[in-house]
């Protein structure tokens, strides 16, 4: 096999990144575009939710799948498959007659992550073996990654007060086009693929639909959906320990510097998702932000993500990966910490924003460094095995964590800002247990320079 030169293997990286980039901005662009979906279909809270909830879920949840079929038929293939899915589907929601066909679309675009994703990854770990060059590769594809979430957030009340809402959708097509125009010619081709292996379609249904019933168990308060989750996951883990062909074997989890990153990046996911979505809240309907103003609110937030992220790959290199996790960790929790505070008339130099870059400093820190180890000792026979399960627990994590937190957010307190300080210290209390985690579990090998 041709070794790519230090220009290809760049100019791939950002194509693969570009591609992440939108699957980013897609997780927060709806957010303030909510209200005028609404108003154009009639459609209340509940029925809007999943716009939101049902992108991250379908990519989350078929994310192992997409790794195993990634491992399956090619790298380059599934990425490609997965692009053009995503593009079409993102035309579909931009064209949406009816919520119905919206939230179908955005469940298409989920899919169509699932497949890119963990192919992008896989192909990233492939590209820079090393783990001080790969390190770096993944900050970059994790800077530009986060970018997209806060760009998300600007992009739409941009497009929303000055296009229509459809636009947040529509702008996805031609940038897609043109990366699966230049794919086949910056990123390399795959390979013969060893021959055999069945795709487990039972553990992905299992995967799909449990985190889908405990989110609407979380959201709406039903403990039967909650009991069904529950039980589709338990037989999800059934399922994987019999089938010959799982989506990924749980001897994979003996692994103990992947089993230790994958349960710490859960709550890690949690507080951001819940940070994004609580702050942007709270800068709106407490502080009285219009959504323009909110969205710029982030920039802070974004230019010390960045900065960390660049940071993260030399922290590793001196640390070591896992004392580069928990101080990304213990950075995470201080900032939710903060955020734990917020009194019932604040503002946003003082109340909101030292939280805010906290937890921007500690995700560029904590996330890059565990999503370094989740890829550790990866061959080519499974690294889209591990790109799947841990792109699977960012996003599942993020997803149901979010919506526990959610619940607890509206649990009927005195006022909103009361009832954002409960979400906000249960979010830290789970961080602080990720670190206490790393601090017990972690190999304590550090990694090579």
């Amino acid at each position: 096999m041709n070794t790519p030169t230090r220009d290809r293997r760049a100019l791939s990286l950002a194509l693969l990144s570009l591609l992440q980039f939108l699957i980013a901005i897609d997780v927060t662009v709806v957010n303030v575009a909510l209200p005028s979906i609404g108003a154009r279909f009639g459609a209340g809270t509940a029925s809007l939710s999943w716009v939101v909830t049902g992108y991250t879920l379908a990519g989350g949840g078929l994310l192992l799948l997409g790794g195993r079929l990634t491992d399956l038929f090619g790298r380059r293939r599934m990425f490609l498959l997965g692009a053009v899915l995503f593009g079409a589907a993102s035309l579909a929601a931009g064209l949406a007659p009816n919520l119905e066909t919206l939230i179908a679309a955005r469940f298409a675009q989920g899919v169509g992550e699932a497949l890119a994703s963990p192919a992008a990854m896989s192909l990233i770990a492939l590209l820079f073996p090393g783990p001080a060059e790969r390190a770096k590769a993944l900050g970059v594809w994790g800077a530009i990654s986060a970018s997209g979430l806060v760009v998300g957030v600007l992009l739409s009340g941009t497009i929303v007060q000055l296009l229509d809402w459809r636009w947040i959708f529509g702008v996805n097509v031609p940038i897609v086009t043109a990366v699966v125009a230049l794919a086949p010619r910056l990123v390399r081709a795959d390979g013969p693929r060893a021959s055999g292996g069945r795709l487990d379609l039972p553990g992905a249904a299992l995967l799909t639909g449990g985190p889908l019933a405990l989110v609407h168990g979380a959201l709406s308060g039903s403990v039967a959906s909650l009991l069904v989750g529950a039980v589709l996951l338990a037989a999800f883990v059934a399922v994987e320990a019999r089938t010959d062909h799982p989506l990924v074997p749980l001897s994979f989890f003996t692994h103990r510097a992947r089993a230790v990153a994958n349960a710490a990046t859960i709550p890690l996911s949690a507080g951001l998702s819940a940070m994004f979505f609580l702050v942007t809240l709270y800068l709106q309907d407490v502080v009285g932000l219009g959504p323009f103003q909110a969205g710029l609110a982030y920039l802070p937030f974004c230019a010390v993500l960045l900065i960390a992220i660049h940071s993260a790959s030399s922290l590793i290199g001196t640390l070591g990966m896992w004392r580069t996790a928990l101080a990304g960790l213990l950075l995470t929790a201080a900032g939710l910490g903060w955020l734990a505070r917020l009194p019932d008339e604040g503002g946003l130099w003082v109340d909101v924003l030292p939280g805010m870059l906290a937890v921007a400093a500690g995700m560029g820190l904590g996330l890059l460094a565990l999503q370094n180890a989740a890829l550790s000792d990866v061959t080519e026979a499974d690294a889209g095995a591990a790109s799947g399960v841990q792109r699977s627990v960012d996003q599942l994590g993020g997803s149901l964590g979010l919506a526990v937190l959610v619940g607890a957010a509206v649990g009927g307190g005195a006022t909103q800002a009361v009832d954002f300080r409960a979400a906000f210290a249960w979010a830290a209390a789970a961080v602080l247990a990720a670190a206490a985690g790393v601090v017990l579990a972690a190999p304590r090998k550090r990694t090579p320079r």
